[in-house]
C-alpha cells in the first residue's frame, strides 16, 4: 500500500477534531482522478462487546472477477469516544494499519458508511480518501442527513440525496425491490462513477461484494482473536452498522 500523503495525530478533543474535519473536508476532489480500475478493496470495523477492541479488516477483489486478490486484518483499542459525526476518528487508526500490510494499494476503496453526505461533508470515505489521496466511495447502509424520494423499484434506480437543496449523494436500488442504499463521493470519484461501481458490485445481494466480504472477514478475525482461535468459544461480537450510529445526530 502506497503510504499516506496526509498525517495527523488521532488523540483530539472533539473541538480539535470538527476543526480538522473542516480543515481536510476543503481537500476533497468530487470529479474523477482515476485511472483504471483493477482492483477495489472493502475497509469494515468491528468491535467487541466485551471491551474497547477494534478489529479492522481490508479485503481487496479483482475488479473484474470479483476475487479476492489480498486481505489483512488489524487490531486495536479505541482512543476516541463515540461521537456522532465523528466517527472515522474512532476507526481508521486500525483500518489505516491493516492498509499498511497490503502489497498491493488498490484502485478504489469503498467505504461501508458516508462520503460527502455528512453534515460537514467529510465522513469516513472522505477521510480515508484525502490522507492517502486516493479514490473513495462511501455506500451507507441507512441515511445520516438529507432528504429523498423513493426511488422506482427496478435494479438501478437512483434519486437524489438532497441537504438544503444539495446533492450530497444518490438512493440507489441495487435490486428489484430491495431496500436502496446511500452512494456518496469519498475522494476523487464523482456521483455517478461512484453509483455505477457500486451497481456493478452488486451482483446477486443488496450490498457490494467489498462490504459482504469485508464483513465476513472482520467478524472472522473478532472471533478467532476474542476466543482464543476456538471453534468451540462464544463469539462475542458487535458489528456496527456505523451509518445507523451516525444517524442519531
Amino acid at each position: 500500500m502506497k503510504p499516506q500523503v496526509i498525517t495527523h495525530p488521532w488523540s483530539l478533543s472533539e473541538e480539535q477534531a470538527l476543526q480538522l474535519q473542516q480543515e481536510l473536508a476543503a481537500k476533497v476532489i468530487k470529479e474523477d482522478r482515476l485511472g483504471e480500475v483493477k482492483s477495489i478493496a472493502g475497509v469494515d470495523v468491528a468491535y467487541d462487546k466485551d471491551s474497547d477492541k477494534l478489529i479492522a479488516a481490508v479485503v481487496v477483489l479483482d475488479a473484474t472477477t470479483l476475487e479476492v486478490i489480498e486481505q489483512s486484518s488489524a487490531e486495536d483499542v479505541a482512543q476516541f469516544p463515540y461521537i456522532p459525526g465523528l466517527f472515522s476518528f474512532r476507526e481508521l487508526p486500525p483500518i489505516i494499519e491493516a492498509l499498511k500490510k497490503l502489497q498491493v494499494t488498490p484502485d478504489l476503496i469503498v467505504c461501508d458508511g458516508q462520503g460527502i453526505a455528512h453534515p460537514r461533508r467529510f465522513g469516513l470515505a472522505c477521510h480515508l480518501g484525502v490522507i492517502f489521496d486516493i479514490p473513495t466511495i462511501g455506500c451507507g447502509k441507512t441515511r445520516l442527513i438529507g432528504e429523498h424520494c423513493e426511488p422506482d423499484n427496478a435494479r438501478g434506480s437512483t434519486v437524489p440525496l438532497l441537504d438544503n437543496g444539495e446533492v450530497i449523494g444518490s438512493v440507489l436500488r441495487t435490486q428489484d425491490g430491495i431496500r436502496p442504499v446511500y452512494v456518496s463521493t469519498g475522494h476523487r470519484i464523482s456521483l455517478a462513477t461512484a453509483c455505477q461501481w457500486v451497481l456493478k458490485l452488486c451482483i446477486k445481494y443488496r450490498l457490494p461484494e467489498t462490504t459482504r466480504k469485508t464483513d465476513h472477514e472482520v467478524r472472522k478475525q473478532m472471533k478467532i482473536r476474542c476466543s482464543g482461535d476456538s471453534p468451540s468459544s462464544p463469539l462475542t461480537l458487535c458489528n456496527l452498522d456505523h451509518s445507523l450510529l451516525e444517524s442519531k445526530l
